[in-house]
């Protein structure tokens, strides 16, 4: 009940703050001449920056960017040193028209767009849509949306900076002449509808070329054997059995290619004595890691909170642009999200360290604040980590406030910023070496290694945990061992061999993209988001179990562009591009030098490519079902929502319907349909029932068709760092996993 009159409450304030800042806008707007004007990018921005000027300043929003390259034509003047041509976009009319009012009774003008090239040429263009020439114009910077940062970069105003303006118009001029030239290729070779672009094409061929690894890769068999021990027990305590793996075969690495070999070794160990050759006892640091960047966010909010990566900035930016808090009115609760830089400000350490000081005590902190390391390209675009605008407004302190996925995140960011500010776990780490033989104290033909851990200090972990990728190994976490003694003899409880089958490289899921993005210098934290959104768009790309698998149509445009445009989709060639960019924005080039260095040869082969592409059509698949209405087959047919089954007969027979992939499971809810395979408008697979819409039930997670045995949900098959397994959706319930050891 607490929980709805608070929301009740912050509905009423919203209002409230929102009939203020009106008020004050109109006033200074039709009548208050002489005031300042400031322009932000939204109104979320505008709301929370107005709580902070007094009534001498008047705050608008310009929705976004104002101006652009037209859409119908290029835009860009080739032969007059790649002018660009700018037009205000036509749904921004009427609020171009409304700043261009504002600016002429302002007294001067305030630009206070985002601290990135992004929110610098927004700022330029701003001059330019509103006609400001004749005002005095004042650029001010700041990371986050406090009262503190406000006054501080109005105190400390400066002009436009042009280096990074002609950054991003370098970028937006390449991308529209790489968009413009072969994307009408694509139409007239492929199918109308396709797109190519500078960092797209390069970001869907390490797709396709992940998918074809995996597509080529033959698994190779190889089996590992554990033993099963426990010491003696000469104490008093019951002792306590322990596993250890083989490392060591009369000297050499373990070679079991196949099962009669690991049971020849397995019937040896079985007639073994088992005894303690050494025991090594460390101690082991684990620091923290660093606060988020934009890229670190988006990958650890898809392994933990199941975030695409286009809803995780989404959400970042309504929490970086302020949120209603009740009787605070709109706050901003991070710092800017698109960064590349770790560095954290003093006064937020400082802060964090009060805030550790008071929860946990002293021992949490280390002796003074972390220093993490810049990257030394490209950490040019602001100059913080993400993280909370105040240390001390914990997640749960603004959760009556947020929705469930803000909350989330920003529990995420918190969570992050503070461990970074904490002190490194220790860990006692025991490693075990073991001999087996024929007899104890002889020389023995088998080495088997025991190890363990056990958390000494847990530091930061008492906070927050790092997520890992399915294909990393966490090596400290791991059971304990029991007390071991050099010499003490081992009885032996179990010999487990176990068959295993290398795996190919994984697929890309959004987040294991973006860290190969970003370490292969490929794009900036502000395209990463939208140039996954097109590849999804464009049905270049179709997410299944939280993986990026591309489509055949995806792999013909990639095996397209390899063939004659190497360049656009080389790695290498486009991360040097980047640098280039870098270059620019540090004032180290001039942007048209780069630009035509880029498209005199890339010119030049759009033209070879217009005479030796061949015309190439994806081919109907046949479906095997046969059209109801004419008894012409039915084909499967691809749309930017998926494949359909449409009448072969086609245009004479517009029959068509969508195609059901069954999974062979009822559906747990009406119990007569069958269970679907589905795909949302973003290209994320779902499960549902085939007798929609008679029957609604959804799932995203893969029904197995039966029920849970402790409340009758649905149990469902989980994908968690690539392995399988088995859930309920409604519980905690799940099966228990059981392997079956070979008994001494």
């Amino acid at each position: 009940m607490a929980r709805k009159t608070t929301k009740k409450t912050t509905k009423k304030t919203t209002a409230a703050t929102s009939e203020t800042t009106t008020k004050k806008t109109t006033r200074g707007t039709s009548r208050a001449d002489g005031q300042a004007l400031v322009i932000v990018e939204s109104p979320a921005k505008a709301r929370t920056i107005g709580r902070f000027l007094g009534p001498g300043y008047t705050v608008k929003a310009s929705m976004g960017h104002v101006r652009d390259l037209p859409k119908s034509k290029l835009g860009v003047d080739v032969a007059q040193n790649f002018q660009p041509t700018y037009t205000v976009l036509k749904e921004k009319l009427p609020v171009v028209k409304e700043l261009q009012e504002s600016v002429q009774r302002a007294r001067e003008l305030i630009l206070a767009t985002d601290p990135d090239r992004e929110g610098e040429a927004i700022a330029w263009h701003l001059i330019e849509a509103t006609r400001a020439h004749d005002k005095p114009v004042r650029r001010i910077v700041f990371h986050e949306i406090t009262e503190e940062a406000i006054r501080e970069a109005l105190a400390h105003p400066r002009g436009i900076d042009m280096r990074l303006v002609n950054a991003q118009q370098a970028r937006r001029v390449l991308d529209r002449l790489v968009g413009y030239e072969i994307s009408p290729l694509l139409w007239r070779k492929v199918k109308s509808g396709l797109s190519a672009g500078r960092v797209q094409s390069v970001a869907l061929r390490l797709v396709v070329d992940r998918e074809r690894e995996i597509q080529a890769f033959v698994p190779q068999e190889y089996w590992t054997i554990e033993v099963d021990l426990v010491p003696t027990g000469n104490g008093a305590q019951e002792p306590v059995p322990f596993a250890a793996a083989l490392v060591r075969v009369r000297g050499e690495k373990p070679d079991l290619p196949n099962e009669e070999a690991a049971r020849a070794v397995a019937r040896e160990l079985e007639a073994s004595q088992y005894w303690v050759v050494s025991v090594k006892e460390r101690q082991k640091q684990r620091r923290p890691a660093p606060p988020f960047i934009t890229s670190t966010l988006q990958q650890e909010a898809g392994r933990k909170l199941r975030f695409p990566v286009s809803l995780t900035m989404q959400l970042a930016q309504q929490l970086y642009e302020g949120v209603e808090l009740g009787p605070e009115g709109s706050v901003g609760l991070i710092t800017y999200m698109r960064t590349d830089s770790t560095q954290v400000a003093a006064s937020a350490q400082q802060r964090a360290r009060e805030v550790i000081a008071a929860r946990w005590g002293a021992d949490f902190l280390p002796e003074r604040p972390p220093v993490y390391a810049k990257k030394a390209k490209g950490a040019q675009e602001a100059h913080e980590a993400i993280r909370p605008t105040d240390p001390a407004r914990d997640p749960e302190s603004v959760r009556p406030y947020l929705t469930p996925r803000q909350y989330q995140l920003y529990r995420l960011i918190w969570e992050r910023f503070i461990a970074s500010q904490m002190a490194p776990a220790i860990y006692d780490t025991v490693t075990g070496e073991i001999a087996a033989g024929p007899t104890v104290g002889a020389d023995a033909p088998y080495l088997l290694r025991a190890t363990g851990s056990v958390v000494r200090f847990p530091g930061f972990l008492v906070v927050y945990r790092e997520e890992r990728d399915e294909d990393e190994v966490d090596e400290l976490d791991q059971r304990p061992l029991p007390p071991l003694a050099t010499g003490e003899v081992l009885r032996l409880l179990a010999v487990r061999p176990e068959q295993h089958f290398t795996q190919p490289p994984p697929r890309y899921s959004e987040a294991t993209l973006v860290k190969t993005l970003e370490e292969l210098g490929i794009g900036r934290p502000s395209t990463y988001a939208p140039t996954i959104e097109t590849l999804k768009q464009r049905r270049y790309v179709v997410v299944e179990d939280r993986k990026l698998v591309p489509t055949e149509l995806g792999m013909l445009v990639t095996d397209l562009l390899v063939q004659h445009f190497p360049d656009v989709v080389d790695v290498g060639f486009t991360s040097r591009l980047e640098e280039e960019l870098d270059e620019i924005a540090a004032g180290e080039r001039d942007w048209v030098p780069v630009v035509r260095e880029f498209y005199e040869p890339f010119h030049r082969q759009v033209e070879e490519a217009e005479q030796t592409m061949e015309r190439v059509r994806l081919a109907d698949q046949p479906s095997g079902e046969v059209c109801e209405l004419c008894g012409r087959p039915m084909v499967i047919k691809e749309s930017r929502f998926g494949r359909f089954l449409s009448c072969s007969g086609f245009p004479e027979c517009k029959n068509k319907r969508p195609l059901l992939e069954k999974i062979g499971v009822r559906c747990p809810q009406c119990g007569e349909g069958e269970i679907v395979v589905r795909r949302s408008r973003k290209g994320r697979t779902f499960y549902g029932c085939s007798r929609y819409p008679d029957c609604d039930f959804v799932s995203w997670e893969r029904p197995t068709g039966e029920r849970c045995p402790q409340c009758g949900g649905v149990l469902v098959v989980s994908v968690r760092r690539g392995q399988e397994s088995v859930r309920c959706s409604s519980c905690s319930y799940r099966p228990a996993e059981e392997k079956a050891p070979v008994e001494a």
